[in-house]
């Protein structure tokens, strides 16, 4: 009971402020950079070396999903429609 206090927010939610972060991050610190993931949680803040990792593991994941087409381009309708 007491290790569920000592985190008092979803580790899996990510913060639109903290993935801008995440993206300059992986931007910065490529896959040759030496401890990688503690560079990139630590330019984050908040989350931890594993958690960036996963982070960037589930979005390996969607890509791939979406460039084999399984998931379909949403269509964004436009706010303001061409003249």
């Amino acid at each position: 009971m007491a290790s569920s206090s000592l985190r008092s927010r979803d580790p899996g939610s990510w913060t639109p402020k903290q993935n801008k972060l995440f993206e300059k991050a992986l931007a910065l610190y490529d896959k040759d950079t030496p401890d990688r993931w503690h560079n990139v949680a630590k330019a984050v803040g908040g989350k931890t070396a594993e958690e960036v990792k996963r982070h960037y593991e589930i979005l390996i994941e969607d890509l791939k999903h979406i460039e084999s087409g399984r998931i379909p381009i949403p269509n964004y309708k436009s706010r303001h429609p061409q003249c």
